[in-house]
């Protein structure tokens, strides 16, 4: 089917699914396969669900045989790949979508670290002028961004679009479907490293993002405190950049207590008076996250008091950058997921930290390949050097703890999160200070609970 012709019928639906489970009525049902699953088997019951058609893939059972004993000819649509089908009708979307007779803005945003909350804060500060399309939690992949975009609406003014990446040219495929004005890579880290390779990998993969937006000559939001991000940026020297930055505006980043661990930033303005910005984010590296928000928000017109208005409003969730006080302790949760920045970070953030008894409970950092176990050790090592009480969950923290158990004797590992909560429930600790810290598949908030 024609990519126009579709159009007009997602346009007549409303609305896209691709879980047949979530069928409210009316959607343009997308058959996708997955590696445990093809959605084309559930594309029949979609419909009677109340989707009013389904895009099949044409090498399918549902689209060889004919639907007619069913009441449903002409609601299957079949196509060579529906992957590839939704990502094209989410670009002709985005593309046929305007704001007082232009082109509907996107921003397109990346990074090893703080995507999400970055995505939300921008969202938080432009929501103060114009209505906002964003990404949905971390719905930043190739299925995720397609579906993000179909989101927009005729009242949409700005789009902020998240896009990850485990693999080179996983950002190249999603600038393709998103085709963004304007991008920004929050950092380069060590992620993903099994799909990378290494750490210039990495920054290659990220770096596609403004590859992209050097041949369209839009710009990039640039980190100027960030070396790594200059580094890249002046590889690319067509490249045009609009640059932020604690240091690079003068701004200040209070110091934090365990009684009061949130992110404060003094901000100058135009006229060199400090606006006060105290944030419910725990954690000195959200500082980057913030003044990216404030200079998205200052291009597009939010004045300075407005975007710090808008930050402080914000309000972090899903294990991200959280302070939890519980009856017998105060935890700070950044448990949705970990790399080895992201983890040195926390730990580092933690040490500064003024408490009597510290505590970190720290989950396997997945996907590091053979750089999985050095990058392990290294953050055993730094997590007993800080003097930290010292729980470990997951294998790969397992492999790395026989060769620094002579760092601290007291170091304790668990298999999983769910054996750390038990000991928790039976040795409850009180009077802590404590970091959680993990990636997503380790799930270290099942020890919240016990906290």
């Amino acid at each position: 089917m024609d990519i126009k012709d579709l159009y007009r019928i997602f346009r007549a639906c409303g609305s896209v699914a691709t879980d047949s489970r979530k069928i409210r009525g009316g959607e343009l049902f997308f058959a996708l396969r997955g590696d445990s699953f093809d959605g084309n088997d559930f594309a029949v019951k979609a419909l009677e669900c109340g989707a009013a058609y389904a895009v099949v893939d044409a090498d399918s059972e549902v689209a060889a045989h004919s639907a007619s004993e069913s009441g449903m000819t002409g609601r299957i649509i079949p196509v060579d790949n529906t992957l590839k089908t939704l990502q094209a009708l989410a670009r002709y979307h985005r593309s046929m979508t305007f704001v007082d007779g232009k082109p509907l803005p996107v921003i397109g945003l990346t990074g090893t670290n703080g995507k999400t909350t970055t995505k939300e804060l921008i969202k938080a500060v432009l929501s103060v002028k114009y209505n906002v399309t964003a990404t949905e939690g971390n719905l930043n992949n190739s299925i995720g961004v397609p579906l993000s975009l179909l989101k927009i609406t005729p009242a949409t003014q700005i789009a902020v679009i998240e896009m990850g990446a485990s693999h080179m040219g996983d950002i190249s495929e999603l600038v393709s479907v998103a085709l963004p004005d304007y991008g920004l890579i929050t950092n380069v880290g060590k992620a993903h490293l099994l799909g990378f390779g290494s750490f210039e990998g990495v920054m290659k993969a990220k770096g596609e993002l403004y590859d992209y937006l050097q041949r369209t000559a839009d710009k990039v939001f640039l980190n100027a405190d960030n070396p790594y991000l200059c580094r890249m940026a002046s590889e690319r020297p067509d490249l045009q950049t609009i640059p932020y930055g604690v240091r690079y505006q003068g701004a200040i980043v209070r110091e934090t207590s365990a009684a009061n661990p949130f992110l404060s930033i003094a901000v100058p303005d135009e006229n060199g008076d400090e606006i006060e910005i105290s944030t419910h984010l725990v954690g000195a590296y959200n500082a980057d996250n913030v003044m990216a928000a404030i200079a998205v928000g200052r291009h597009f017109g939010v004045s300075l008091k407005e975007a710090a208005s808008a930050v402080m409003a914000y309000m972090p969730e899903n294990s991200r950058s959280q302070m939890v006080r519980t009856a017998g302790n105060v935890l700070i949760v950044d448990a949705y997921n970990a790399n080895p920045t992201s983890m040195a970070a926390a730990l580092d953030n933690f040490a500064a930290f003024s408490a009597s008894h510290k505590a970190v409970m720290l989950g396997d950092m997945l996907e590091l390949g053979e750089n999985s176990l050095a990058e392990h050790q290294a953050i055993v090592r730094k997590a007993c050097a800080a003097g930290f009480r010292v729980f470990l969950v997951g294998n790969e923290f397992g492999r790395a703890l026989e060769s620094c158990r002579a760092v601290d004797s007291d170091l304790m590992h668990f298999a999983s999160s769910e054996v750390l909560a038990s000991w928790l429930k039976a040795h409850p600790l009180e009077g802590y200070a404590v970091l959680v810290k993990g990636s997503r598949g380790t799930a270290m908030e099942k020890c919240i609970p016990y906290l």
